[in-house]
């Protein structure tokens, strides 16, 4: 399937698409749609990979040396195509906003009258750190006209965490706990992503949420997941006024 349309109802000019690890030209163990240039991939491979997920894009696309943080960038800056940062938002027709992920969070965004997109890359460390929070911001507009997507992510039953990753969650926002499930294994956590993106745009007043709730990792044959395999491909999730 490689590219996919995502089902939500946003406005018309509003274009995203996200994709899976299937019918690319990557080989094993990137196999086969694999769009990270980092992760040792054949260049070639991850080029044809990359120039078909951009097919019918506007030409500026704004992929990103992500690095959990809590930086976004202006993805109609020619300057900021791989800048360090895990979020990129834009205002303009002919800029394409981009994530990769295998396992963390990516999120996609848009204001109701479509005038401005963002999308950002969402691991524990930047949802504890503000990265959506940030994103939001830089939107420039009242969360309660933005509506947001999230993808395909580690599930609530397979995202195991320490105590330290809980304990500084809890110290954020108290509400944080109900996101948590204690796991057999002692003193660790079963860390639900998706609630916990959801308590923190809430906590903003962006109530206006659409997912894919797929786990990464518990679906082998359709997506990569760096917690089951270490050596991966990457996904991406990618949103662009039209």
């Amino acid at each position: 399937m490689a590219k996919l349309l995502i089902d939500w109802p946003s406005p018309k000019n509003v274009k995203a698409v996200y994709s899976d690890r299937l019918a690319g030209a990557s080989l094993a163990p990137y196999d086969s749609y694999n769009l990270g240039d980092h992760v040792g991939d054949d260049a070639s491979a991850v080029q044809t990979n990359r120039q078909h997920f951009q097919q019918g894009m506007p030409q500026q696309v704004c992929w990103l040396k992500q690095i959990h943080s809590t930086r976004v960038v202006d993805a109609s800056e020619p300057s900021m195509r791989f800048a360090e940062a895990d979020a990129s938002v834009a205002k303009q027709e002919h800029a394409v906003c981009v994530v990769m992920t295998a396992d963390c969070l990516p999120v996609l965004f848009c204001d109701k009258q479509g005038t401005v997109v963002a999308a950002a890359h969402a691991g524990w460390r930047g949802l504890l750190d503000g990265v959506l929070e940030n994103t939001v911001a830089a939107m420039n507009i009242a969360p309660s006209e933005i509506m947001a997507w999230f993808g395909p992510a580690i599930g609530p039953d397979a995202f195991e965490v320490g105590a330290e990753v809980y304990q500084q969650f809890v110290a954020k926002d108290s509400k944080s706990a109900s996101a948590f499930t204690a796991s057999a294994n002692s003193g660790k956590y079963y860390a639900d992503i998706h609630q916990l993106a959801k308590q923190r745009l809430s906590a903003l007043g962006l109530n206006d949420v659409y997912a894919d709730a797929s786990c990464t990792l518990n679906n082998a044959s359709r997506f990569f997941s760096y917690r089951r395999d270490g050596q991966t491909g990457r996904m991406a999730a990618a949103i662009w006024l039209s």
